[in-house]
C-alpha cells in the first residue's frame, strides 16, 4: 500500500451508493477541510445534471468532462474529494488520484449497493436494464481498479457514517 499525503488531499472512491458524498461531508467537517463532489463540480460547470450530460454527450463525453475536473480538483490542497464511481476507468484519473493524495476505497458489495440505490434518480448507468446485474458487472470491472490505487479499503456495510468516519480518521493517523 502506498501513501502520499504531501498535498493533504483525501480522495474517496467506490461504486455508486457506497457513501462517498455522505462520508466525505462528515469527514471534511471533522477535519476542517473543504469538501468537493466531482459530480457536483461537473454539474455546476455545465449548468445541467449528470443524466442530461449522459443523454446529450453519452458516457464518453461525460468521462472527458470528468477527467478535466479531476485533473483540476486534485491539483488543489487540503481537500476531501468524492469522485464519481466511474472516475477510475480512465488511467489519467487513476494517476492523478494516486499521486496527489490519499485514496480511500469505500467498499460495499453489489447487493448492498443495489439496496442503497433502488429508486435513486440521477444514476444514468442504472436506467437501462436490471440494476442489480448492472451493479454486479460494474463491480467486476471497477473493484480491481479501485484496489489498484487505494491506500485504504474501508467496508461500508454495517457501521454508521460517524463510525465509518472515525475508523477512517484512525487509519489515516496510523499511516501518517
Amino acid at each position: 500500500m502506498r501513501v502520499n499525503s504531501s498535498s493533504n488531499n483525501i480522495f474517496l472512491i467506490g461504486l455508486m451508493g457506497a457513501g462517498k458524498s455522505t462520508v466525505g461531508k462528515v469527514l471534511a467537517k471533522k477535519l476542517g477541510r473543504r469538501f468537493l463532489d466531482a459530480d457536483h463540480v461537473i454539474e455546476d460547470r455545465c449548468g445541467v445534471k449528470i443524466p442530461v450530460i449522459f443523454e446529450m454527450e453519452g458516457e464518453e463525453g461525460f468521462r472527458k468532462r470528468e477527467a478535466q475536473a479531476i485533473n483540476e480538483i486534485t491539483a488543489e490542497h487540503d481537500i476531501i474529494l468524492a469522485t464519481g464511481g466511474g472516475a477510475v476507468l480512465l488511467p489519467e484519473n487513476r494517476k492523478a488520484l494516486g499521486e496527489r493524495g490519499v485514496v480511500i476505497y469505500l467498499h460495499a458489495n453489489p447487493i448492498e449497493l443495489w439496496h442503497r440505490t433502488k429508486g435513486g434518480e440521477g444514476r444514468p448507468l442504472l436506467r437501462n436494464g436490471d440494476a442489480k446485474k448492472i451493479l454486479e458487472d460494474l463491480y467486476a470491472i471497477r473493484d480491481p481498479l479501485y484496489r489498484e490505487i487505494a491506500d485504504h479499503v474501508i467496508e461500508t456495510g454495517k457501521p454508521s457514517v460517524n463510525q465509518l468516519v472515525n475508523t477512517l480518521i484512525m487509519q489515516l493517523e496510523l499511516s501518517s
